[in-house]
């Protein structure tokens, strides 16, 4: 019996199985937001969806959601900008403080990534056996339900 063997079914095969499945998805999951036009890198991709989640964001709240320095989210935003992704307006109720917002246009871009992330993986899937799907559908929701009883770590 092999070493790979002596390990399979444990733990930290599985780990290592879902790690490469992980990385599979991810894979698909960032061609798909770079096949639109005007490709988005996942800096750009992540900042506009953090725009469209929350609108009340400015550039401070912009870089701290993102975890980046100030100057590098104004320069990913007049990327953005430029690309008439994203625009920055007056604030409301506070005329000395811009607003983000997704325009049209990005809200089209994030529209079509997203549906091609959802062709994508349904094709992946449709080539899987219904006993396949069932099983990959059980497995997740065991999973979620394992890290929900976890500690959160960040906390």
């Amino acid at each position: 019996m092999t070493k790979a063997e002596e390990t399979r079914g444990t733990p930290r095969a599985l780990a290592r199985q879902v790690a490469d499945a992980v990385e599979s998805l991810v894979a698909l999951w960032t061609g798909a937001a770079e096949a639109v036009t005007p490709r988005l890198s996942s800096h750009q991709l992540n900042a506009l969806t953090a725009v469209r989640q929350r609108s009340e964001l400015n550039l401070t709240a912009l870089a701290e959601t993102l975890g980046i320095a100030l100057p590098a989210a104004s320069r990913l935003c007049d990327r953005l900008e430029a690309a008439g992704l994203l625009e920055r307006v007056i604030h409301p109720r506070n005329r000395r403080e811009l607003q983000l917002r997704v325009t049209a246009h990005g809200r089209r871009a994030l529209a079509e990534i997203a549906e091609r992330r959802s062709a994508t993986l349904a094709d992946v899937l449709a080539a899987m056996t219904p006993a396949q799907q069932a099983a990959l559908e059980h497995g997740l929701h065991a999973f979620r339900a394992a890290r929900t009883a976890q500690p959160d770590e960040e906390a």
